[in-house]
């Protein structure tokens, strides 16, 4: 299967993402890689039933253009309209300024995240997407979202725990941030097409946890409808 990879940013290099898919074309997966948003035309997604998008609002590491336009965002939300999974992976989740029409038909956006830390990631509900999915932890970026539907099906959930001075929170909260639990991986289907979130990604480590390859696998099945 196809599938057409978003990524590469400033914060998120997108080597981490295509070194982290690079396992799964083991079973018979062909990544086609888009790093740059300028070299972005509608018209490639015609050839794909699955996107992941692992790149937030900026043309490239160099620049912090936007790229993802009215337009642009129209051809995804049509993509998937028609029928198109979009697969979500971490910095994907990073709002851009004028990036509310996609947002809301992913379902989310990022809000803060604390200090790198201990993120344990585990499945709540069964789904084809959780299937065979046991626990796992990973130094990672929590990511925080700010849930904008009422429609998306929660799967899995991450915890951190306490990190540094509670008298701090206010203080400098990056370094210092109480226990929080957030969604991890949810799904939401949007006309005829599917879409998968997942937070869990800042680092190549994460990727590379069987747990979190198992959930890519399935994540891509259950979006192209061949789960």
């Amino acid at each position: 299967m196809k599938v057409l990879l978003f990524c590469d940013e400033h914060y998120h290099p997108g080597q981490i993402a295509i070194d982290g898919v690079k396992p799964l074309t083991a079973k018979d997966y062909e990544f086609h890689i888009i790093r740059n948003g300028a070299a972005f035309n509608p018209e490639l997604l015609q050839d794909y039933s699955v996107i992941i998008m692992a790149k937030c609002d900026e043309i490239s590491p160099e620049d912090k253009t936007s790229w993802k336009t009215l337009e642009v965002q129209q051809a995804f939300i049509d993509f998937i309209a028609n029928g198109g999974g979009m697969i979500v992976i971490h910095n994907g989740l990073v709002a851009g300024k004028n990036t509310t029409k996609l947002d809301r038909v992913i379902g989310s956006r990022f809000k803060w995240h604390p200090h790198d830390c201990p993120v344990t990631t585990e499945p709540i509900k069964a789904h084809p997407i959780t299937k065979n999915i046991e626990q796992f932890c990973e130094i990672d970026e929590h990511y925080y979202l700010d849930i904008l539907v009422d429609d998306i099906n929660i799967l899995m959930a991450s915890y951190s725990p306490p990190q540094g001075d509670v008298a701090k929170y206010e203080e400098d909260p990056y370094h210092n941030a109480p226990a929080k639990i957030e969604p991890s991986c949810y799904t939401r289907n949007y006309k005829k097409g599917r879409i998968c979130v997942l937070t869990p990604g800042h680092h190549l480590k994460v990727w590379h946890n069987p747990n979190f390859q198992l959930l890519l696998d399935n994540s891509i099945r259950w979006c192209s409808g061949n789960s």
